[in-house]
């Protein structure tokens, strides 16, 4: 005899199996879902639906945005020149402006085949963990590899050489559903060429690194750090499968360990201090938190070139330039959802939480009273993120630890926007490396602690599938 749960519909059965009062925000919207960024939700749709100030700035204060944007989309120049205010590119760098990584705001993308430059993709280099570098392990997560430093640069100015090329070749993995449609997977496999230092150290780590979208940093940033750790289950008590931990990181300005929120393995704890790391590595340009060249004791040319550094001492980027740029990468607005009515988008959010992924990409939050920016304070938000760790497995491993989170960990990425990717970049490719070419492709990447629901995915007919992807590009 069957069991009387296999004979409920499918509402009834997920009913069952957690709560009737969770069966009506899967038959209807929930009150505001549509506002992923509570109040500071902005309404465009299009190519530069990522590039909007929050709907509730002053005019006032969209002032100091649109100055903001002007220093991240505006290229910077070799010094010494007579361009002061954005004067000391490099001496080593990858781009010469924050836009060019992260177009339109959005998402960066792995180097096509032939390409001078990977430009949106960077690689994290680190070397195995060992005693004589305990300082450097505490303030910068890693180990340095010795002569390249922790992040590599295929640009350079005239007399300087870059440090090599990326390439990525890619070989595939086939996945098959319950039903027999199968996914073809990619596989990438990064390579350093050109090198124009030496050798590497033979142990070194890469860890390719594409550009993520900008949007909601801020509000990400006023959750209250009670509220992300309330999700932390290190120890796995509750027996889901599901780890969450948080990183705990260096906090340049604070001179303390804090908790992480930023990039791709929660290795930085505020949006100022990930902008100040980016105008380092990204451009080789100096702020007053970060106030030395990327050079290494190896590259005697780097260290020699001239730095655009003021006069009195001020930094290449100048303490109101970094606190314009931040005020603006803080307060790009998250873009409404659609369609958050339509039966298909309802029936994928049920299939969603039916999978468990709502487990690490936590729907909603509200930021706290006295949030880094006014106008984001008190936000009921949903960033889809708990901004904890997960061991993902090793199909998405990079081997490369970063303070607490190991070679399998990444943090959570926020979902909300992903659903305007193409119309904002151009393209689908999603993940730390840009590896998946469309979200399908992105869920099947999931392992670790995340193997069981993408386990569930895969029992999913084709009616499913199209509902998941309708809810997720949705988002």
């Amino acid at each position: 005899m069957s069991s009387p749960l296999l004979r409920l519909s499918p509402l009834l059965l997920l009913c069952a199996l957690t709560a009737c009062d969770d069966a009506p925000r899967f038959t209807q919207a929930e009150p505001g879902e549509a506002l992923s960024g509570g109040a500071t939700t902005v309404q465009r749709q299009d190519r530069q639906a990522f590039s909007l100030p929050s709907a509730n700035l002053t005019p006032e204060r969209r002032l100091d945005f649109s100055v903001g944007n002007s220093f991240f989309r505006s290229p910077w120049v070799i010094a010494p020149s007579t361009t002061t205010a954005r004067d000391g590119l490099g001496p080593l760098f990858n781009t010469n402006a924050c836009q060019n990584c992260h177009v339109r705001d959005g998402r960066g993308h792995p180097p096509e085949p032939g390409a001078r430059n990977a430009v949106s993709m960077l690689v994290r280099l680190s070397i195995p963990d060992q005693p004589a570098y305990l300082r450097e392990i505490e303030r910068l997560g890693v180990v340095p590899e010795p002569t390249y430093g922790t992040q590599l640069q295929d640009m350079a100015v005239p007399g300087v050489a870059p440090e090599g090329k990326v390439r990525v070749d890619y070989s595939a993995e086939p996945v098959s559903f319950a039903d027999g449609y199968t996914v073809e997977l990619r596989r990438p496999h990064v390579r350093i060429t050109q090198l124009g230092y030496g050798p590497m150290h033979p142990d070194t780590r890469l860890s390719a690194r594409v550009a993520p979208p900008m949007i909601g940093l801020g509000l990400l940033e006023a959750i209250p750090e009670a509220a992300i750790l309330a999700n932390a289950d290190p120890e796995d008590r509750d027996g889901d499968g599901i780890r969450g931990r948080p990183n705990r990181v260096w906090d340049q300005a604070r001179q303390e360990t804090v908790l992480g929120r930023f990039g791709w393995k929660a290795g930085q704890p505020s949006v100022n201090q990930q902008n100040a790391h980016a105008f380092a590595g990204d451009m080789g340009l100096t702020t007053t938190l970060l106030p030395h060249d990327d050079c290494t004791p190896a590259q005697v040319d780097c260290q020699r070139a001239p730095n655009g550094n003021g006069a009195d001492g001020e930094q290449e980027v100048s303490d109101n330039i970094l606190r314009l740029v931040t005020f603006y990468t803080r307060n790009l607005a998250v873009p409404a959802r659609r369609d958050v009515d339509a039966p298909q988008v309802l029936a994928g959010k049920r299939l969603f939480h039916e999978a468990g992924c709502q487990a690490c990409h936590t729907p909603t939050f509200t930021t706290a009273a006295d949030g880094v920016e006014p106008e984001l304070a008190n936000q009921v938000i949903h960033p889809y993120s708990d901004l904890l760790l997960h061991d993902m497995g090793p199909g998405l491993a990079d081997g490369r630890s970063e303070f607490e989170a190991s070679g399998q960990h990444w943090r959570t990425p926020p979902l909300w926007g992903v659903g305007l990717t193409q119309a904002v970049s151009g393209h689908t490719q999603l993940l730390h490396d840009g590896r998946a070419r469309n979200l399908l492709e992105a869920v099947l990447w999931h392992g670790g602690e995340a193997q069981a629901a993408r386990d569930h995915v895969l029992t999913f007919d084709a009616e499913q599938r199209a509902a998941l992807l309708a809810f997720l590009n949705s988002l």
